[in-house]
Order: C-alpha cells, then structure tokens, then sequence
C-alpha cells in the first residue's frame, strides 16, 4: 500500500488505464491523486483534475509547475496519429513535456509507470513468436514504445527516481472517448443485436474465432500500477500484465452471449466499422426506451478497434512468469471479468436491463 504522503500524477486519466488507476489510488488513505487531462469534464469523483495540453510546453508549465510534492506519475496518455513515426514524434514528445515539468518541480520523485502493449512485440503487423516474453528483441522502429522507454533508461540515469513499463493485452473497462476499449465493443454490438432480435453472432473471421487470445482488466492493470510504485523488484523493468489466462472465443463467444440471455449464430466476417455506422438513430432510440445515460453513441465505442481484434486470426498471447516471479500475482478470469463488467455496466445504466 502506498505511503499516505504520496502524491500521483496520472497523464491520460479519463482514459480505461488511467480512470482505472485513479480509483485504485483515491481508495489509498491519505493519497493525492492529480488526473491530467485534454478535456475538463467526466472525472472520477475525487481527483484534483487539471485540464492541460500535453503538446503545449508552456500550458504544461503554467498547469503543473506548481505541483511539487509529486511521488508517482502514471502516464497513460496516448495521441493517435496516421503514421508510426507520427505517432512516435507526438507520444515521445507529450511525455518530455510532463517530464520537463514534473521533474525539477518534485524533487521527491519516486518512480514513473508507463503503459506499452502488443505492439512491442508486433501484434498490429500479424503473426509473431508466441508466448511473447519482455526479453524479446525489439522490431524495426519507429515505434513509439520503445521511444519512451529509451527516454526514460536515459532520464533515470543518475536520478533517484525509476520507472517501470507495463505491457497489458486489449485493456478491459469503462470510459468514454476511449479508442481502444474492447469490453465496450462488445457490450454495445450486443445490446444493439439483441434490440434487433439477432443472435450474438461473433463478427470477426473464423481463424479468430479459433485463435488463442488474452485481455487485461482495467482493475488488475491499475493493481500492477500501484506494485510497480513500490516494489523494488520492479524497478526499471518490463512487466506483461494480463488477466492470467488464456482463451478462444469460440468457447468464451457463448457464456458471453448467455450474459445477455441471446442465442449464438455462426461467426460471419462482419466489418463492424460498416454495420454499426448507421446505428446512431437507433441507440438513441434505446436510451430513451430503457432510461440510459444520454452518452455520445460515436463517443462510446470504437468499432475500428473491434474489427482489429476480432479479424486477428493468429495467437496472441504472453508470458506473465517475469511478474509473478517478481511479487505481482493478482489474476482474475476472465469470463468473470466479463460477467461483472457487463452487470456494471447495466447499474450505471450505460447498457439496458433488457
């Protein structure tokens, strides 16, 4: 548990990491948790939340400077762009602007957590060596992972501060506006079916549909967070984070479906980026009906996202060995993880009780 003096700095914290974090923290007595932000409304209830562009040196300057106590960041903020060496230049440099900031404003500085994934190992270009493992060699660059991490190894050089990377797999949980958020794809392609009397039909292909894949709670990835910040085994290191297990969709697609009480048809290749377009009208439709939360529908979900995962027809999978041998063992299952986010999700009546 974390020293009741401690202060966090989450970059990106209405994101599914970053959201997820900063209510794992706020539940640590007597800690601060400062939630960085593009957008000024939608954060979790006791966060200090500072609205700041990342990009901007001197908004950073004029936003963070004053905060001098900081312990910990957690830096969970992402900017998409077209290209990888796009994205590397962006992402490398929101990250030494809130480290230019932070670093001489908090002397007592402790340790720095960032979030990497996948594609450090080239889940995004197709098949790659599974069980992937932290040791792995690196790919062709650019790739803004490893970008932050050689800013980081050389920062630290010296300092009495250290950082660790965490590598999670399709992060499970809630938030709006978030690109990459699986679970919401999924709870809303079956609302949407099952208003439309279908069954939960998987929409990816069927070499998917047989892969071997693996995801990571929100809540387990915000657990990893607060060890990596204390723990001195993790320290400068790397760390696959998953939720302990592995799957096939074809076995997991029908307790899914079972979820929401529908019945489950053969897969078919269905570009949801194509199907669900048009399903604004009728989403609204359904927050009326069954008294939802009146949320953005384009603002919910990204079905660009879906498609990626659901027309992945390869293993994907990684090895957790290096973690649990270093002290970290939360794990949950993930067919329960799925269960409890989709009941969350009809209290807060993000989905209908149907």
């Amino acid at each position: 548990m974390p020293d009741p003096a401690n202060t966090i700095i989450i970059a990106g914290a209405q994101g599914v990491i970053g959201r997820a974090a900063a209510q794992h923290y706020l539940r640590q007595p007597g800690t601060t948790v400062y939630a960085l932000s593009r957008r000024s409304e939608g954060h979790v209830d006791g966060v200090r939340p500072i609205a700041v562009d990342l990009q901007n040196p001197a908004d950073v300057r004029m936003k963070l400077g004053s905060i001098t106590d900081a312990t910990h960041i957690v830096f969970g903020a992402y900017l998409e762009k077209a290209t990888a060496a796009e994205k590397s230049a962006v992402n490398l440099e929101i990250l030494r602007n809130l480290l230019d900031v932070v670093e001489p404003a908090s002397p007592a500085l402790e340790h720095i957590t960032f979030y990497q994934g996948g594609k450090a190992y080239g889940a995004d270009l197709g098949p790659f060596k599974t069980p992937a493992r932290e040791d792995d060699p690196r790919l062709m660059p650019p790739n803004f992972y490893y970008d932050q991490e050689d800013l980081l190894r050389e920062r630290q050089k010296g300092r009495h501060w250290h950082w660790t990377a965490l590598r999670p797999e399709a992060v499970c949980g809630f938030a709006i506006g978030n690109p990459m958020n699986l679970t919401m794809v999924i709870a809303i392609y079956a609302a949407i079916s099952k208003e439309l009397g279908l069954p939960l039909r998987f929409p990816g292909t069927e070499a998917a549909y047989r892969a071997l894949y693996q995801v990571t709670s929100a809540k387990i990835l915000a657990s990893a967070t607060e060890w990596a910040g204390r723990e001195p085994a993790a320290r400068n290191q790397i760390f696959n984070i998953t939720n302990g297990d592995y799957f096939r969709w074809e076995h997991l697609w029908p307790r899914i479906a079972r979820a929401f009480d529908m019945e489950v048809a053969y897969p078919v290749p269905t570009p949801l980026t194509t199907y669900m377009a048009d399903k604004e009208r009728l989403w609204d439709g359904m927050v009326q009906k069954y008294g939802l939360q009146p949320l953005p529908y384009d603002k919910l979900v990204s079905w660009a996202f879906g498609d990626f995962i659901f027309q992945s027809g390869f293993d994907n999978i990684s090895s957790t060995i290096k973690a649990r041998q270093c002290g970290f063992h939360d794990c949950i299952d993930t067919e329960d993880m799925f269960a409890l986010f989709f009941e969350h999700l009809r209290q807060e009546k993000i989905i209908p009780r149907f």
